[in-house]
């Protein structure tokens, strides 16, 4: 038994500092894209902001995580970072839809209904971005998220063959910091191998180029 305990410690601590290895490799990666001194010369000439998704309240609106997505994403439209913006989330059901939600939020601040693209099956990060080159057709991009998620985002894009750059939004304190921290480890370390294989996603479907009109993503 105890030579049973020993082995099985052993795979467990082999284990985590691979985890941890590959969770610092996949931040190591991706940091010199992540753009925090306001300066955005170098992303001026983006095809599109991404913005994730994060939640609807139960009021219906925004989460505070996606709200402040939001926020930012319409600050970098308003600095001419990029004339187009592809929100990106999770529709896939009619009683849970994130991007009519991120659209309408950008509509109301005056950003035409055109430059407003929605990537209705955005189901995760990995998803996202696969979809925003093949789907979307973009080349470079600038994505917005929190901090904590935006290693992870920008490292996918890089790998799936985007010029991406990333943007972090961090203006409050959300609650539930250190389970999302370690939440991102374990997914960091799961979308290191799956850039590896690089499956495709679970909805591809035709070309909607982000160089078109936002509307033809209207449902």
């Amino acid at each position: 038994m105890k030579v049973l305990v020993k082995r099985l410690m052993t795979v467990f601590i082999v284990s985590a500092a691979i985890g941890l290895c590959l969770n610092c490799l996949v931040k190591a990666s991706a940091r010199g894209r992540i753009i925090r001194d306001g300066d955005y010369s170098a992303v001026s000439d983006a095809d599109c902001i991404i913005v994730l998704g994060a939640g609807i309240d139960d009021d219906g609106g925004p989460s505070p995580i996606l709200e402040d997505r939001l926020i930012k994403g319409l600050e970098l439209y308003d600095e001419g970072v990029s004339r187009k913006l592809l929100m990106s989330g999770d529709h896939g059901r009619v009683e849970h839809d994130e991007v009519n939600l991120m659209k309408n939020y950008a509509i109301e601040q005056g950003v035409p209904s055109e430059s407003v693209f929605m990537d209705h099956a955005g189901f995760s990060t990995y998803e996202t971005m696969y979809r925003a080159r093949d789907v979307f057709q973009a080349q470079k991009v600038v994505i917005v998220t929190q901090s904590y998620h935006l290693y992870r985002a920008v490292y996918i894009a890089n790998q799936l063959g985007l010029d991406a750059y990333g943007v972090s939004t961090d203006p409050r304190y959300y609650g539930g910091e250190l389970y999302r921290e370690a939440r991102e480890i374990l997914a960091r370390d799961k979308d290191f191998f799956k850039c590896i294989v690089k499956p495709e996603p679970t909805y591809l479907g035709n070309p909607i180029p982000i160089s078109g009109s936002g509307d033809a993503t209207n449902d």
